[in-house]
């Protein structure tokens, strides 16, 4: 991928197109999968730089892993993780990273966890805390809070958690630690994190109880519980697919459908958001796939509206945050986006980012500590956008590009292939102009 990409003003897009396995139940199937007995396969993978550093790290620390064909995945699981030969490289994978970290953290085996300049800047002890609390050992070689970090893993104990945010990856890393545990584990979180992990250790033959709490809710594992190997079908990312539809909604006379969209509650919220601020945006052949609800949405050029965002509604679209801000600089009106600080600590601070990005395009953006405020117009575009390297903020950009009345450089946006691989030819094979 060149240094620079660039939108241009686009006429109106159509077409179907099909989004990228989700990037959340592709991590965890090939980890999951390593940890299991047997063979796991898996269909639809996100061929993505973070999954497949998941892959190389589940590898390394003994599984047998091979491609079969386009997205589809053999993974052949010895019943735990040894000790890996070389460093744990995951690249940019925040995802990846955490869940390793807890999956590994209940093997008697010793592991460095280190990642690229991105991942590097990412706090960690929110991972490590409650591992260590359960009896894992750790030790930061640099910076403490960031990789890289040793593990010394071992005999855990399960904890009773109560988290303070809701974070699935937390969550995750900690139910992943107790599967090998003694005693049970528990997770209360205040509000609904997402929930594939629960979803699928329940495939992998793991006994999982969740109550309602509440907003939030109360998970429940025994440890003790070998996984058992299962075939894993991957839905559509609804993060990747929010792209393209986004493209539709702003730029005049456009109709894009994306067709199998995963569909939980927990991972939909832009899709309500857009909603509420008037979009035409519609879901047809509902089904299941993969354990989860599946749709078609299409999205038809919209006359936008400016919404306050609930901020209970952060959970479940935290990643999407960028792009509803680049469709909101076509709204009228003012889109009120709090309780969102969480995106400071992404793969980049993504708050500040896309004040910066968008100020440059001629949007009226107020920035606050935990979010921040666009208010819709005209876009001037004819800026070019620093992205720290993070994808998100290269793609909202871009597809806020398309619509803009100049054309819209994004710099370094290689790490657009850590989610969406395909991201660019899809969107020209839409009618856009990115080169």
């Amino acid at each position: 991928m060149p240094s620079q990409l660039t939108a241009h003003r686009s006429s109106a897009l159509a077409g179907k197109v099909r989004a990228p396995g989700d990037k959340s139940m592709s991590h965890r199937s090939m980890i999951f999968g390593g940890m299991a007995v047997g063979v796991t396969t898996v269909e639809g993978l996100l061929e993505g730089d973070d999954v497949l550093a998941s892959a190389r790290a589940v590898e390394a620390f003994g599984a047998k892993v091979e491609r079969t064909g386009e997205g589809e995945w053999r993974i052949e699981g010895a019943g735990g993780f040894k000790t890996p030969l070389s460093v744990i490289d995951c690249g940019n994978a925040g995802t990846g990273v955490r869940l390793l970290m807890g999956a590994a953290a209940g093997y008697p085996l010793t592991a460095t966890f280190d990642g690229d300049a991105s991942l590097r800047k990412r706090p960690m002890k929110r991972v490590t805390g409650p591992l260590a609390d359960m009896g894992a050992r750790f030790g930061w070689l640099a910076a403490e809070d960031r990789v890289p970090v040793a593990l010394t893993g071992g005999t855990l104990t399960g904890i009773d958690y109560v988290q303070t945010v809701a974070s699935a990856q937390i969550k995750s890393a900690i139910l992943l630690a107790g599967l090998n545990a003694e005693g049970v584990t528990t997770v209360t979180e205040p509000e609904k994190s997402r929930d594939h992990t629960e979803r699928m250790l329940r495939a992998f033959g793991a006994e999982v109880v969740v109550e309602e709490q509440g907003e939030g809710w109360k998970i429940t594992l025994k440890g003790g519980q070998p996984l058992k190997a299962t075939h894993v079908a991957v839905p559509g990312d609804p993060s990747s697919a929010a792209f393209p539809l986004a493209a539709g909604l702003i730029v005049p006379g456009s109709e894009v459908t994306v067709e199998g969209v995963m569909l939980n509650s927990l991972r939909t919220g832009l899709f309500d958001t857009w909603i509420e601020m008037g979009a035409d945006l519609t879901i047809d052949n509902r089904r299941e796939a993969g354990g989860e609800d599946v749709g078609d949405i299409t999205a038809r050029y919209s006359q936008l509206k400016g919404v306050v965002v609930p901020e209970e509604r952060a959970a479940s679209m935290i990643d999407e945050y960028p792009i509803l801000a680049a469709t909101a600089a076509f709204a009228d009106g003012v889109t009120v986006m709090r309780g969102v600080g969480e995106m400071r600590v992404k793969e980049s601070d993504r708050i500040s980012l896309m004040v910066e990005g968008l100020r440059a395009c001629g949007v009226q953006v107020e920035e606050e500590p935990e979010g921040f405020l666009v208010t819709g117009g005209p876009v001037q575009g004819g800026a070019t956008v620093a992205t720290a390297h993070d994808h998100r903020i290269a793609m909202s950009h871009l597809i806020l590009g398309l619509a803009a009345e100049q054309p819209v450089s994004v710099l370094d946006p290689e790490m657009i292939a850590t989610s969406f691989p395909g991201f660019v030819d899809m969107i020209n094979g839409l009618g856009g102009e990115i080169d």
